[in-house]
């Protein structure tokens, strides 16, 4: 049975006060903390240590939106994985959509900054998803395989079961639009089938997929009950501390 998983991702918003301040009103919201999920908070990387001094009495787990794939040097600007383990992460988003898109990251890069999360024992939120113009031109099935296997198929079973999958139709984020449950559980089944065809069935049950296409209140609890959505991973709704936490219950229902 796999736990639920509901990552907030505050991308490059709020100040360090701000910042602090929403977590403890998730912290407030999460008394008694809910049964059967599990819940990852991911501000920016200035506020990581000060967060995770807020959460490191509660089940909340800390998380941070990228690392290099270098683990040390010069580098300038960059985060290492061994630094974020040392601040007290334990999830970091691999190849986030918008990454992909702004920042050109594809393929080898992200499998090193896998490789490199791994080593660093921190669990990869490493993403995946179409473009709209993809999914018209009935491309997305295609497109998802090869991020799958470009980042991710490298590695060995064991290594494999510590990923967590999202699943980012693009043409869903910050748009308002959402993929509705069918179309959600359609590629996320695609996604296992592939996992299952690499690794077998066992290690492709194992593996926590989530959906990131503007999860919100309203459409989590329908998306939530889809065979194969292990939770989500939440963007914009992550910074409003009610909508979180119904989405949060959402997911442990």
């Amino acid at each position: 049975m796999r736990t639920k998983l509901v990552a907030g991702n505050w991308k490059m918003n709020k100040t360090a006060a701000e910042a602090l301040q929403l977590t403890d009103e998730l912290l407030n919201g999460l008394r008694p903390f809910p049964a059967g999920v599990e819940v990852a908070i991911m501000p920016p990387f200035p506020y990581l240590m000060s967060v995770a001094e807020k959460i490191k009495t509660t089940p909340v787990k800390l998380g941070a939106q990228n690392c290099s794939e270098h683990p040390w040097g010069a580098y300038t600007g960059e985060v290492s994985a061994p630094m974020l383990k040392s601040a007290g992460v334990t999830y970091v988003i691999i190849g986030h959509s918008e990454r992909r898109q702004y920042f050109g990251e594809e393929g080898a890069l992200l499998a090193q900054k896998t490789d490199a999360a791994l080593a660093s024992q921190l669990l990869p939120v490493f993403c995946c998803g179409e473009p709209l113009v993809v999914r018209e031109d009935n491309r997305h099935f295609d497109l998802v395989k090869m991020q799958l296997e470009e980042g991710l198929f490298h590695l060995p079973p064991e290594a494999i079961t510590k990923v967590v999958i999202a699943y980012e139709p693009v043409w869903a984020i910050g748009t308002g639009k959402t993929a509705t449950p069918a179309q959600a559980q359609e590629m996320h089944a695609f996604i296992r089938r592939q996992l299952a065809d690499k690794y077998g069935n066992q290690v492709a049950e194992q593996v926590r997929i989530l959906y990131g296409g503007s999860v919100n209140a309203a459409n989590a609890n329908s998306l939530f009950a889809c065979a194969d959505v292990d939770g989500g991973l939440v963007g914009g709704a992550s910074l409003k501390a009610a909508e979180f936490l119904q989405i949060v219950r959402a997911a442990g229902n």
